[in-house]
């Protein structure tokens, strides 16, 4: 069963998944260390961290196995590879994801009372699951590439 507050701040994130993304890009854009994601098209670029944002319910839930994340994840690694992006900007693209999302869910100002931040904790430990995950597979994926 899924707090009120858990599913508020799933729905928050994913209904602001273009602003999200579009704060994401400007990110990436002004950050240094990120040579190939600034030369790579920019449509790609949002398409992609706006699937992370906009389906974050999906790949938190209960439901979604370590294996779904697995597979998903060293294809993309694999695929970013083959690319060309260095693995250390591929993971530092995603950390900004998540940064991102929690940087919009502080702003909102919604967690009010003690229960709230103890959903929002919960929230944060299923996310935190998630992207360790993300980036994990991420790697595999990446260094399985020939």
């Amino acid at each position: 069963m899924e707090f009120p507050i858990f599913q508020k701040l799933v729905d928050l994130i994913e209904r602001n998944a273009a602003e999200l993304t579009n704060n994401w890009l400007a990110d990436v854009r002004r950050e240094m260390s990120l040579t190939t994601y600034q030369k790579f098209d920019n449509i790609e670029l949002y398409n992609r961290a706006f699937r992370v944002y906009s389906q974050l319910g999906r790949w938190i839930s209960r439901e979604t196995t370590k294996e779904d994340i697995a597979r998903d994840y060293m294809a993309l690694g694999a695929e970013r590879r083959k690319e060309g992006f260095a693995l250390s900007e591929v993971i530092h693209a995603l950390i900004l994801i998540r940064r991102n999302l929690w940087k919009k869910i502080l702003g909102e100002g919604i967690l009010d009372t003690t229960l709230d931040l103890y959903q929002a904790i919960e929230l944060n430990n299923r996310v935190t699951l998630f992207f360790d995950r993300a980036i994990y597979y991420t790697a595999v994926g990446y260094e399985k590439q020939d």
